[in-house]
């Protein structure tokens, strides 16, 4: 029997029970409505991201602040050490050759010492063998001509090109991941980068191609949406929502696949390891013209854009950047004493100056050459204490010293320290942003190919072309530097998962992955306060270098 408290009362239709007048009315609980299932139809398919990229004005000025934001930064003390460091040997008197003669020369041992003194015109007349491109020389020697033959004149240019980069990351990031907030993320822990801060202050070629090559990236992808947008307006001019097997328009113009194509023909014109990057975008860019047919309907005949579209593909980006590239080398054609310039005349019975000319088989005997030095015996077996294996980049495992002053003695520079002063400037990330972006380019492969988002593959696969191919080459000495051309991609990626954590505006935890994603920021920007000393040449006691160097492979 139940007990009369819990037995329940069984009312009339229209009865009221005394309870019923004194209580609340109860409402049955009932489970939420699941949200509707908004299903895009094949045309808004094609259009992903055009409202979401509607933002192009706060987009530029989120780009541009950042970028002054860096280049602020990056200028104080840029002429700090006043001496050339490093590399800056063969690449600041290169481009001081290349104003005046348009070629390189060689110069004396003594020339360091010369140009430090102010006495900088010491240079040979004779032409100099060199192992990269002109295109980044040339740049250097920009800032030359402006501020003359010294430290802040070879530096500026690297400064100017070094806050373009942020500029460029944030404009890919945000293209990539359809957000504003996630390009301006990219942009703030780039601007906190370490390696990123030093490359932009010291002449080297490596900023030059990073900007190129994100830049590059950056265009393929606006042709990636303007491809698929043009695509729609087509189909959408012709009255069609599907395909229905054919398959379909052909957008012809494709101005961005050609932009893509210039700058990837000047990052090769830094460096040539920017060939893979270029082949893997190539690549990349026409299976998306197959996977934008398929979407919109054209079945097995969307593979014919192997062909329709990967003909031009090749000739808009390969061609074009081959085109570029030689380009890049006006001032070698336009002049006769640079290296091996008069190799064709030399050899008249060589095939190549027979098919080619002796122009062409002088400049085809130039890179034959380069290419054996960068794959010969000679550099195989060299050596160097900062050589870095490529498998511990992306933990930051071997920075470089860039510039190293040691032993300060008490007194001397305005060292107070008890034991003794150092001056270092030298080539490494934040670690805590390298290593969250370690991370990140892990969770951005199992979202690309777990979740199938194209959105992670594209960052991933441009980070992986600037990276793999240096295991190829590991026989030689390779230096943590190289990495700057990666940390765009795997700082977007980062951006990217923070993205994830966040959510969609307006979603009810969305504060809670703000606050992740702040503190996060503040930690990088923290860290990179804390090396600011060791990057930027500061006065600092031998401890508190010491201090800075977490891992013993950092010494």
């Amino acid at each position: 029997m139940q007990d009369a408290l819990t037995e329940p009362v069984v009312a009339e239709p229209g009865d009221v029970t005394p309870e019923a007048a004194t209580a609340p009315t109860r409402v049955p609980w009932r489970p939420p409505a699941p949200e509707p299932v908004v299903r895009l139809t094949t045309l808004e398919r094609l259009r992903d991201g055009q409202a979401q990229l509607s933002d192009r004005l706060t987009g530029w000025i989120v780009a541009i602040a950042l970028g002054v934001l860096a280049f602020v930064i990056r200028v104080v003390d840029l002429g700090r050490p006043a001496t050339i460091m490093f590399d800056e040997t063969y690449y600041a008197k290169d481009a001081w050759a290349l104003l005046k003669f348009g070629y390189e020369v060689n110069w004396p041992s003594t020339a360091n010492a010369s140009i430090a003194s102010g006495t900088v015109n010491v240079y040979d007349s004779t032409a100099e063998f060199v192992v990269h491109p002109q295109l980044g020389k040339w740049l250097i020697s920009s800032g030359e001509a402006v501020f003359g033959m010294n430290a802040f004149g070879w530096r500026i240019a690297a400064c100017v090109f070094g806050s373009l980069l942020i500029v460029a990351t944030v404009r890919l990031a945000r293209r990539v991941s359809r957000s504003t907030l996630i390009g301006g993320i990219a942009g703030v822990l780039l601007c906190a980068d370490g390696l990123e801060f030093t490359m932009s202050r010291i002449a080297l070629l490596d900023i030059f191609q990073a900007f190129f090559l994100v830049a590059a990236v950056g265009a393929v992808v606006a042709d990636r949406d303007y491809f698929r947008w043009k695509l729609a307006d087509k189909m959408t001019a012709l009255g069609l929502t599907q395909l229905n097997g054919r398959y379909g328009p052909i957008v012809w113009l494709r101005p961005w696949r050609l932009v893509a194509g210039v700058l990837f023909g000047l990052a090769i014109g830094v460096k040539w390891n920017s060939m893979f990057v270029l082949a893997a975008m190539g690549v990349l860019s026409v299976i998306w013209d197959i996977g934008a047919r398929r979407l919109a309907g054209a079945d097995f005949r969307a593979a014919l854009g192997l062909l329709i579209e990967g003909i031009p593909a090749f000739l808009r980006l390969v061609v074009v950047a081959a085109l570029v590239y030689v380009a890049t080398w006006a001032s070698w054609w336009a002049t006769a004493g640079g290296w091996d310039r008069r190799w064709g005349l030399d050899h008249p019975e060589s095939p190549w100056t027979k098919w080619l000319g002796p122009d062409i088989a002088s400049f085809m005997f130039l890179h034959q050459e380069i290419y054996s030095f960068h794959t010969g015996d000679y550099i195989n077996h060299a050596t160097h204490p900062y050589a870095a294996t490529p498998a511990g980049w992306l933990l930051m495992l071997r920075p470089i010293a860039i510039d190293y002053q040691g032993d300060i003695k008490p007194g001397v520079d305005g060292c107070t320290a008890t034991d003794s002063c150092v001056r270092a400037v030298t080539g490494m990330g934040t670690p805590i942003l390298w290593w969250m972006a370690a991370a990140a380019l892990i969770v951005g492969l199992v979202w690309w190919i777990g979740g199938r988002d194209w959105r992670f593959g594209l960052p991933i696969v441009a980070a992986l072309s600037t990276y793999l191919p240096w295991f190829n080459y590991d026989t030689r000495p390779l230096f943590f530097f190289y990495a700057i051309t990666i940390v765009p991609f795997t700082v977007t990626i980062l951006a990217m998962c923070f993205g994830l954590l966040l959510g969609a505006p307006g979603s009810p935890g969305r504060w809670r992955g703000g606050v992740v994603v702040g503190v996060a920021t503040a930690l990088v920007w923290g860290d990179f306060a804390y090396i600011y000393p060791i990057l930027s040449g500061e006065l600092i006691p031998y401890q508190s270098w010491l201090q800075r160097m977490w891992l013993r492979s950092w010494i």
